[in-house]
């Protein structure tokens, strides 16, 4: 049975769900600019993330690469919203008609918390299609989890290759996939094919020949947030790395391994990364909020939810008009959710100081993508930049963005040493089942105490 907590006094309650790019960001604003009423417990606020973290999800791909440690991509909260409640836990139920919140903590029975303004931030989780054998064989690439798992994954499939002379067992571990021509799918897919043909150097069996990246976009071009004539470069760059780039085809089934495409092929694969579109994460569907037909939360150009009062919302889960393209709503990325934070924290201050509202207008800076070491592309407020300058420049705009004077210093330190010393292609798969060994030895050591209780138990027959 939920218990009820917070918002039992006569402080106005901020409740923020989703720690990520706008909740993070919002919470910081508002800390900024209610810093006297927080510290006289004034007006309250609470966030709640399942993580206890805020992660640069631009990042994630150079992650996966090996090129940025881990923890260099993730801002803890706790030490950034000092003046903020942070509940490590998930938001399952919420009723904004009345004010209430059911959340799940990391271990206990759920709780019921008031509150009196919200801003659903919970962002987005990959959208999966009924497609045979995808969420039994598939991973995406949106968490630091992720990204480690897959790094892992993939050095595994390299040593599972080099260890075996079955040409199938071989030609399935150095097969690998990557679904969603995106910034996502694209940047995954570039960077790890650097790095395992990195890692081939020291490999006697594998040679970068052997290995086979499939890049599968449903559409006719990659990377369109980039432009058309700027996606037709990045297909065939990665072309002329061997890497084998199929549009207008579908994945129609990954049973067992084995992946089929609506252009007819058919091969087995030890690897298969999903990027192929996000939806509003689950909490959306379990709220009285307003949604659109694509499940996302309809908000207004004040970055209000639309029709309800006291009610933000921005980021992934959201749809945004955008004021700049009529008809159009805000792409979901990291360039307007972070641009949109602000503006909504300024708005909830002035609801609460009883000022009129400001809309959210941003015209587009361009994008830019990183497309392994010293490769990228990139059209900054409308110039096309290709190659190692785009790489620079890729480089320099997210060692900017990244939050916290702390991890800007590690991911430039990570990045000088990257100069200096060579790429670690070191699988640690085993992070991943750290109980392995001792269970192992557990069951060794209870072996011979069976053979032993054997001859005891013929002796009693």
């Amino acid at each position: 049975m939920a218990r009820t907590a917070e918002g039992t006094s006569g402080a106005p309650h901020i409740l923020i769900v989703g720690g990520g790019y706008v909740g993070m960001y919002t919470a910081l604003r508002l800390q900024k600019r209610l810093k006297r009423e927080l510290k006289r417990g004034e007006v309250k606020v609470t966030v709640v993330d399942p993580n206890a973290y805020m992660t640069y999800q631009p990042f994630l791909p150079e992650v996966s690469a090996g090129n940025i440690s881990p923890r260099h991509v993730v801002v803890p909260l706790r030490r950034v919203l000092t003046r903020c409640t942070v509940r490590n836990a998930r938001v399952t139920e919420l009723n904004h008609d009345e004010g209430w919140a059911i959340v799940q903590p990391l271990a206990g029975p759920p709780e019921r918390i008031s509150y009196d303004y919200l801003v659903m931030a919970a962002g987005a989780v990959p959208r999966l299609l009924p497609i045979p054998g995808l969420a039994e064989n598939g991973i995406s690439l949106k968490t630091v989890g992720e990204a480690i798992h897959l790094r892992n994954h993939v050095l595994e499939q390299l040593e599972i290759a080099e260890s075996t002379n079955d040409q199938e067992i071989r030609r399935k571990a150095l097969t690998f996939v990557f679904v969603g021509g995106g910034f996502a799918g694209v940047e995954a897919v570039a960077e790890l094919e650097d790095m395992t043909r990195d890692a081939t150097r020291y490999m006697r069996k594998v040679s970068p020949e052997d290995l086979r990246f499939v890049l599968v976009e449903a559409a006719d071009r990659i990377l369109p947030e980039v432009g058309p004539d700027m996606g037709k470069w990045t297909a065939e760059q990665l072309r002329g790395r061997g890497i084998d780039v199929k549009m207008k085809t579908f994945l129609q089934s990954a049973v067992d391994g084995r992946i089929e495409l609506s252009d007819g092929s058919s091969f087995p694969a030890g690897t298969l990364v999903w990027n192929a579109g996000v939806k509003a994460a689950p909490v959306v569907k379990h709220s009285d909020l307003p949604v659109t037909e694509r499940g996302q939360v309809k908000g207004t150009e004040y970055l209000t939810i639309e029709g309800l009062v006291r009610a933000f919302t921005a980021g992934d889960n959201a749809a945004i008009p955008d004021l700049t393209q009529e008809g159009m709503f805000c792409p979901p990325n990291a360039q307007h959710a972070s641009r949109q934070a602000k503006v909504l924290g300024d708005n909830i201050v002035r609801s609460l100081r009883g000022k009129a509202l400001k809309p959210y207008v941003h015209g587009n800076l361009g994008a830019v993508a990183g497309l392994g070491l010293h490769k990228g592309v990139a059209n900054p407020l409308g110039f096309k930049i290709k190659g190692w300058p785009a790489w620079l420049f890729h480089r320099t705009y997210h060692g900017l963005m990244v939050p916290t004077v702390n991890r800007k210093i590690r991911v430039l330190a990570d990045w000088t040493l990257a100069l200096v010393f060579k790429r670690e292609t070191v699988p640690l798969g085993s992070v991943e089942r750290p109980r392995s060994d001792f269970e192992l030895a557990a069951a060794s050591d209870a072996k011979p105490k069976e053979r032993a209780a054997e001859p005891a138990a013929e002796k009693t027959a």
